[in-house]
């Protein structure tokens, strides 16, 4: 039976390890030729609320089931208030989890506003993973 400790690291290597999926599939997407990269887009929120999620769990911050980046941002200010400030820019992508990914009226992506998603996910990646490198380098409890 796991401990405490341990759930926390499987949950946070489970969130860690989705994150890195989005993220490879926005990379794949970005390098497609397409009319509207709004898969791109979606993935790379996904990947950037996944990445935020991790850090949450790590720090037992309770969320909701949410995909609003604004959100978890503003819960990520009683571990480490730093963190808004250095990828706050991210909240922009939150429509591609929710509102834009439903049929509709929706902007096309073009390749552009896909590769700055991308590299906006990136950027929240780095961020969240040099903060949790303590909580990682340290291994799963025993």
């Amino acid at each position: 039976m796991r401990n405490r400790e341990q759930v926390i690291w499987d949950f946070v290597q489970q969130w860690l390890k989705k994150g890195e999926s989005d993220l490879k599939a926005a990379k794949i997407l970005l390098g497609t030729e397409v009319d509207d990269y709004f898969s791109c887009a979606f993935h790379s929120q996904q990947a950037a609320e996944k990445f935020l999620k991790a850090f949450l769990v790590c720090h037992q911050i309770e969320f909701r089931k949410t995909h609003d980046l604004d959100e978890l941002l503003n819960l990520t200010d009683s571990a480490d208030s730093s963190l808004r400030q250095e990828i706050g820019s991210c909240v922009w992508l939150s429509p591609y989890g929710v509102e834009f990914r439903y049929p509709g009226e929706y902007p096309v992506v073009d390749h552009n506003t896909a590769e700055k998603a991308y590299k906006e996910s990136e950027l929240v990646r780095q961020a969240v993973m040099k903060r949790l490198e303590e909580f990682l380098s340290k291994g799963r409890p025993d």
